[in-house]
C-alpha cells in the first residue's frame, strides 16, 4: 500500500513558524545593541578625527599670522583658507573653536579632545 500525502502535510506548522521568529529575535537582541554600540563609536571617532582637523588649522593659522596663545579665532579666519570648509559634527553638535592654545571643542559632552 501506497502512503498519499494530502494537502495538509504542505507549508510548515504553526510551532515551526514561531521557532523562527524566537530565534531571529534573539539574534537581533543580541546583533542591535552591538550595531548601536559600533555606530556610537565611529561617529564619535569622526567627531574626534574633525577637532583635530580644526585644531591643526588653527594652529596653522596662529603660525601663519604671529598670533599669540590666547588670541580669539574665528570661522572666518581659517574657513577657507586652513579648511575647505567648517566642519560638522556627524551627531548635529556646534564646534566651539575656542582661544589659541586650547583645543576645539565640540557640544556633544562626550566628544572631548585630549
Amino acid at each position: 500500500m501506497r502512503m498519499r500525502l494530502s494537502r495538509d502535510n504542505k507549508g510548515f506548522t504553526l510551532i515551526e513558524i514561531m521557532i523562527v521568529i524566537a530565534i531571529i529575535a534573539v539574534l537581533m537582541a543580541i546583533a542591535l545593541p552591538n550595531m548601536m554600540r559600533a555606530r556610537e563609536a565611529s561617529q564619535k571617532r569622526a567627531c574626534l578625527s574633525n577637532l583635530r582637523e580644526i585644531n591643526q588649522a588653527k594652529e596653522q593659522y596662529a603660525m601663519e599670522c604671529r598670533k599669540q596663545e590666547g588670541d580669539e579665532v574665528s570661522w572666518n579666519d581659517i574657513v577657507p583658507g586652513y579648511l575647505k570648509t567648517q566642519p560638522a559634527c556627524p551627531l548635529g553638535s556646534a564646534y566651539g573653536l575656542q582661544i589659541i592654545g586650547t583645543y576645539p571643542t565640540c557640544a556633544n559632552p562626550q566628544h572631548v579632545m585630549q
